[in-house]
């Protein structure tokens, strides 16, 4: 790493970070994951130990890494720890504070050999397929600058993956985007920019995953999805955002079907990487039901794919797909109802 703070930073670079990734998650847990493996520790171990379900209307946004967080108690959000329930990860978006000098708050987290998410717009960088055609907001990680070249180094693990150079000009664009309203992105485009990033920070080394600490966080996740509570949590929660996506579908509601394509990838890429989870430690402890409770919530985040896609395909049309989309609803709400009952008694276990 080069770098001079006293005067001008010009360069600054630092080890390539992990292309961290699974299918079916999004930029968020990608990036996210990326910044755990450089704090040292397993990402899968990280962001698959919790999961629950949240769901909070009115609050859903047209982008990729849109997920629900319950207002801490000084009313913001913290990402980090709605992703980690049962770690110290924590997360701030943040600005730039000078708008003469837009890379100082980025130089000082490089120099301090920490990793910046950006948000940024595909429209803009050269290596997205959606470069020059499709407006979408996206979270991509910054790990190196050089300002004397005229670039920023950019990963992102999302396919078809990227490490490597980007010219300022371009970063800068996709930076500060409007994004505008895309007919060919109706998801994730309508969301400006605005040269946001996440400051995302692992507080404390997570402790070795034993039998005994995974099953205190499982029996955690298994009474936040049977207690009922004001929120939309759990179960009931789903009940409650199911029987509303319905019936906005019945009325023609175009606007629940393109709130469901941004919201369930966050669903779905929990219940993916705390399947993951499980089951690999079902394996390695030998425990076929902790493995089979881990394929169950894998079936969960699979049931997700028939919701939003069907959804996506919907949304010309609300009122006509209704109907499908209670029928994939039902299917989803059985998943849920089986992995919560195989996680129970895997955590019996533990």
């Amino acid at each position: 790493m080069t770098s001079d703070l006293t005067t001008r930073t010009y360069m600054i670079t630092g080890p390539e970070p992990e292309l961290w990734y699974r299918d079916p998650i999004s930029c968020l847990q990608a990036t996210f994951g990326s910044v755990v493996a450089r704090a040292g520790a397993d990402p899968l171990a990280v962001l698959g130990a919790g999961w629950r379900f949240l769901h909070l209307p009115g609050d859903v946004r047209s982008e990729e890494f849109y997920y629900p967080c319950a207002p801490d108690e000084s009313g913001g959000a913290d990402l980090g720890a709605a992703l980690a329930p049962h770690h110290e990860l924590h997360s701030r978006w943040w600005q730039p504070a000078d708008e003469d000098d837009l890379w100082r708050e980025v130089r000082a987290t490089l120099s301090d050999d920490r990793l910046v998410i950006a948000a940024v717009d595909n429209f803009h960088l050269p290596f997205r397929p959606a470069y020059g055609d499709v407006h979408a907001a996206h979270l991509v990680v910054v790990y190196g600058l050089d300002e004397v070249r005229g670039l920023v180094y950019v990963s992102d693990a999302m396919p078809p993956e990227f490490r490597g150079a980007v010219p300022i000009e371009a970063f800068l664009r996709s930076w500060g985007s409007a994004n505008p309203t895309d007919v060919q992105d109706a998801f994730f485009s309508d969301s400006r920019i605005g040269r946001r990033c996440l400051d995302v920070r692992l507080d404390a080394p997570p402790p070795p995953l034993t039998p005994e600490l995974l099953g205190g966080f499982l029996r955690t996740d298994v009474d936040a999805f049977t207690t009922a509570t004001s929120a939309r949590t759990g179960l009931a929660g789903f009940d409650e955002f199911a029987a509303e996506l319905v019936d906005r579908c019945r009325l023609g509601d175009a606007t629940a079907l393109r709130e469901l394509y941004p919201f369930g990838w966050g669903m779905q890429a929990q219940a993916c990487l705390h399947g993951e989870l499980l089951r690999r430690r079902g394996w390695e402890w030998g425990d076929p039901a902790l493995a089979g409770a881990g394929r169950a919530v894998e079936a969960v985040a699979h049931a997700w794919t028939g919701l939003r896609i069907t959804g996506a395909h919907g949304l010309g049309d609300a009122r006509a797909v209704s109907a499908d989309i209670a029928h994939h609803a039902t299917v989803l709400r059985g998943k849920y109802a089986s992995a919560v009952d195989a996680v129970g008694a895997a955590a019996a276990r533990l």
